[in-house]
């Protein structure tokens, strides 16, 4: 157990794969994720979240209030009434005073243990693998000499499935909602009689003393749920929902002897009928399904079976790639939390968080694309198909719908689009998972276009789509045109908002604009590097040697119209005005060009590129990480946008965005400085962060989107925490990058680029069905440098591990010099 100094409300169980939290007040609610298939639930560390299937927003099954007060109101609720103390496990919504708390949060799991008089209760909450549903396992404890009677009321809140619905018309949702009870079941059946074929199930697999189904009667019109009436009366009512708010809770009555233990479970479940009737022959709900699924859970023994399931699979999943190095941060994030925070990312994208209301936000096109980067190693099966699934909402002309609901798989044109670098990063994930597959199969694959229906085009077809799209758009100066925004959504050339009520990401007009981005310029490079080296590997010279042409002719551009003397110029706005160059006021340097100019090959000939990353430490890097731009925009610039609307140091006004930062440590890797890539690395890791929590704020066992910069008057404190593409990115950064394990068409490719004063490192790393072993030892306190590369013995030449056989076993060994 590694309890972290200056932290006063958790630690690391590096061992346990668990942050434990000590305190309930924490300085934010800090976050877990239950479930990583269909089913999924958001769970902080008081027991508050809500769960869904597959679409936050169009299958919600439990409410959430965002932005409430106080903050996380909602959630797994248990109540104990203890004669007249009343009480919660995850102390709120009571927030009676404690004997004792703790919580865990764990792989896909969280367990909250406290003690109040005497009696301590556990609960362990998780979604079992395979289902639709989370389970609650409850032991109940009388650590006293006494016999003592108690009684435990559950309580969740059901959303009448389409969340935004839910939220806002009022006029029809308080007259919809419907429930069955059966046993020591509730069945939320909402609209199931007429459009739903699905429905939700709160049930406990023992006998209960009471429910209530209705808030109303539950809680009471006139209270909280800290004070709700049926636990205040000690009794449950029998209620039944018939419209208004339907909730589900149990009564169960314990008369526990002296140091007796009572265990049981609920379940929340969400159950699709599929093709089986809707109703029996009584008119009632068919709970056939609903029941088979009570029946798997019915003992402790079954549920226990589950989790440890649960347990082998996090195992199997995070053994793929381990690390043992010199340093504790780099460690764990590596092992566990970072590869951990990579699939809720490629699970969820930027859909729903504690910040993220999984209402507004679908799948982002160039946020999923970007997240199979950080997953793909872990299951490629699952990124093949999300591959496909991204790209079939790109458009013939090489446009992308910006994000997509993850039920429908369509797209969603209402938050707005002409995104001109969205299409880009399909290659890099098409690209990522056939170096780690060598399934080179997935181009061929037929994936129609979002505007025509029954399109058949291959995916290889896309890929070229979107070279094309960039080619045939270019501005003045030969770059890339910007269109609404690039990878800076804010940073909008074409938006000119003046009206307070529009949004910035659907305002304004791009055709026509000549508005060009040099981040868009150096993302091509690196793209056009990635497609020339995929037709080099199937034997396709003519088209590698076409896309070495495009590359060659962009990146004469870059270095020339997108040059300002120290660094790269950021864009040049709609009348073709220097943005993010000397001769502005503000704004004058920006991370995004250095990092992707840097990253796709420009300027490394004649010192450019260390010219622009030397910039970036000087002007921008910050013990926080670095700052977006600087100077901070003091007012608001109309031919800027959004980016300048902010207040200075926040969000993307030289606020630390931490997704970018990882770019610029990628980029002084490539550099070889090794020392500078770690320390850069070190400045925006959540665990490195546990000294200055209370400054900090968010977990500290993920990375956030962004750090208060230094020109806020709160710096160091983060937000936005889990859903970010920081984790994908930072987890590349590590692996690839410091440690230099990279996988290749034809084999892992290896250089790491190391702090001079690491004496060395071992990896373990499954890669096409082979496990290598892989030794680093730096002898001479270098931090970059291949002297010898030896594979099972024997002495290779360069840095290539050659593929081995699946199923065997590799010993690799690196020597730096």
């Amino acid at each position: 157990m590694n309890k972290a100094h200056g932290n006063p409300y958790g630690h690391f169980d590096d061992q346990a794969r668990e942050y434990v939290i000590t305190r309930p007040d924490t300085p934010l609610p800090w976050l877990n994720y239950l479930g990583s298939e269909e089913f999924f639930g958001l769970c902080t560390n008081t027991a508050g979240g809500y769960s869904f299937w597959k679409d936050a927003k169009l299958r919600r099954v439990t409410r959430y209030r965002y932005n409430n007060v106080p903050m996380d109101l909602g959630g797994r609720y248990l109540y104990i009434k203890d004669g007249t103390s009343i009480w919660n496990p995850g102390w709120k919504p009571v927030k009676t005073e404690l004997d004792a708390y703790e919580c865990r949060h764990g792989m896909g799991y969280t367990t909250i243990k406290a003690e109040k008089n005497g009696i301590e209760v556990e609960l362990l909450m998780f979604v079992p693998p395979g289902e639709t549903c989370e389970i609650w396992q409850v032991n109940v404890r009388n650590k006293t000499q006494d016999s003592r009677n108690i009684s435990i009321f559950s309580f969740v809140e059901f959303c009448l499935f389409e969340a935004l619905n839910d939220m806002t018309n009022y006029q029809r949702t308080y007259s919809i909602g419907e429930v069955e009870v059966e046993g020591s079941a509730i069945y939320h059946k909402t609209e199931y009689r007429e459009r739903r074929s699905h429905y939700a199930l709160f049930a406990v697999n023992r006998a209960i003393d009471g429910f209530d189904t209705s808030r109303d009667a539950f809680v009471g019109v006139h209270n909280g749920l800290h004070e709700p009436d049926s636990v205040l009366k000690g009794q449950a009512k029998g209620s039944i929902a018939h419209g208004w708010n339907p909730v589900g809770s149990h009564q169960i009555n314990l008369n526990l002897k002296a140091q007796e233990v009572s265990s049981f479970a609920y379940i929340l479940a969400y159950v699709d009928q599929g093709d089986l009737p809707k109703f029996d022959e009584k008119g009632r709900l068919n709970k056939t399904k609903g029941q088979a699924l009570l029946q798997r859970f019915a003992k402790t023994e079954d549920i226990m079976r589950s989790f440890a399931q649960l347990k082998n699979n996090w195992e199997s999943t995070l053994n793929r790639f381990q690390v043992d190095c010199p340093n504790a941060h780099a460690q764990r994030m590596v092992n566990t939390w970072n590869q951990y925070q990579c699939m809720a990312t490629f699970n969820l994208s930027r859909s729903a968080s504690g910040y993220e209301t999984g209402i507004g936000r679908g799948m982002g096109y160039r946020d999923s694309n970007q997240d199979i980067l950080g997953f793909v190693h872990m299951i490629p099966d699952r990124a093949r198909q999300r591959i496909l699934e991204i790209a079939s909402t790109q458009l013939s002309d090489g446009t992308c719908y910006h994000q997509y609901q993850p039920l429908t798989k369509k797209g969603n044109a209402e938050i707005g689009g002409d995104f001109y670098d969205d299409h880009l990063w399909l290659i890099l994930s098409t690209a990522a998972y056939i170096k780690e597959t060598g399934d080179a199969s997935i181009l061929d694959e037929a994936v129609g276009y979002a505007d025509k229906p029954g399109s058949q085009e291959s995916l290889l077809h896309h890929l070229e789509t979107s070279i094309q799209y960039t080619l045939k758009n270019r501005g003045p100066h030969r770059l890339p045109l910007i269109g609404h925004a690039d990878w800076n959504d804010c940073l909008n050339l074409n938006c000119f908002s003046k009206e307070p009520n529009e949004s910035f990401q659907t305002a304004g007009d791009v055709h026509g604009s000549v508005a060009e981005s040099v981040m868009i310029a150096g993302l091509f490079l690196y793209v056009c590097r990635e497609m020339q080296d995929l037709y080099q590997w199937l034997g396709k010279g003519a088209d590698a040697e076409r896309m070495r042409g495009h590359y060659l002719d962009m990146k004469e551009v870059v270095e020339t119209a997108a040059w300002d003397g120290e660094w790269f110029i950021r864009a040049f706005d709609a009348q073709s005005r220097p943005v993010g160059s000397h001769v502005n006021d503000e704004g004058k340097i920006f991370i995004e060009s250095q990092a992707w100019c840097v990253l796709g090959g420009a300027g490394q000939e004649d010192g450019k590129a260390r010219k622009a990353l030397e910039s970036v430490h000087e002007k921008l890097y910050t013990q926080n990480g670095i700052v977006l731009q600087q100077p901070a925009y003091s007012r608001y610039y109309l031919e800027l946008g959004e980016v300048s609307s902010y207040p200075p140091g926040y969000k993307e006004n030289a606020g630390i965005f931490c997704h970018n930062n990882t770019w610029i440590h990628l980029a002084w890797c490539q550099q070889g400085e090794g020392n500078r890539a770690f320390e850069y690395y070190l400045s925006i890791c959540p665990s490195a962060k546990e000294d200055q929590i209370d400054t900090y704020r968010a977990e500290p066992y993920v990375y956030s989107q962004m750090i208060a910069g230094r020109d806020a008057p709160t710096p160091g404190e983060a937000k936005n925490s889990w859903l970010t593409g920081t984790a994908a990115w930072t987890f590349v950064t590590i692996s690839q990058g410091i440690l230099g394990i990279k996988p290749d068409y034809e084999g892992l490719h290896v250089n790491p680029c190391i702090p001079e004063d690491w004496q060395g490192f071992t990896a373990q790393r499954h890669f096409r069905g082979a496990d290598y072993n892989i030794v680093v030892k730096n002898p001479s306190a270098v931090c970059q440098g291949v002297a010898e590369l030896w594979v099972d013995g024997v002495k290779q030449k360069g840095r290539h591990i050659p593929l081995a056989k699946a199923g065997s076993k590799v010993e690799v060994e690196v020597i730096l010099g």
